[in-house]
């Protein structure tokens, strides 16, 4: 079985340009791979909130994976100290091993889904590296990053 993912980050999107991109892309659920979930400054994408607007603007579920997040030690020395890239992806590749997430989370849970965290972009965010990790692990992952 071939796995169709989707990423997506909230920041730099309106409302409409957000639910409008998932919704024309035929994602069947979004799983949401942020450590925190409920930052004043997540706006429309708040846990409960983002939960109730997928459902009833787009008939996407929800799901909330933080074991697929960094740790905030792992975030902290990135974001806040601006870390390097290379040391942060090492890091986080290793805590997805560590984790075994390819065994804590089901392919059918992916098929249609599509992975959110802020990051307007995919290529500095650690949803492209999920996307990655568990291709490597499974095999047959086709990845589009909704921008």
């Amino acid at each position: 079985m071939v796995i169709e993912l989707f990423t997506i980050g909230f920041t730099r999107k309106t409302a409409c340009d957000f639910f409008t991109s998932l919704k024309g892309a035929g994602v069947k659920r979004v799983v949401d791979v942020r450590l925190n979930n409920n930052s004043q400054l997540a706006g429309f994408s708040k846990k409960d909130d983002l939960a109730y607007f997928l459902k009833n603007i787009a008939g996407i579920e929800y799901l909330h994976a933080p074991e697929l997040a960094p740790t905030a030690d792992i975030l902290d020395a990135y974001k806040k100290h601006k870390g390097d890239w290379g040391i942060y992806e090492r890091a986080f590749l290793d805590l997805m091993a560590r984790r075994e997430i390819e065994k804590r989370i089901q392919p059918e849970v992916l098929q249609h889904g599509c992975l959110l965290c802020s990051e307007h972009q995919p290529h500095h965010c650690h949803r492209r590296l999920i996307a990655e990790y568990l291709n490597t692990k499974w095999g047959s992952i086709t990845t589009k990053h909704l921008v």
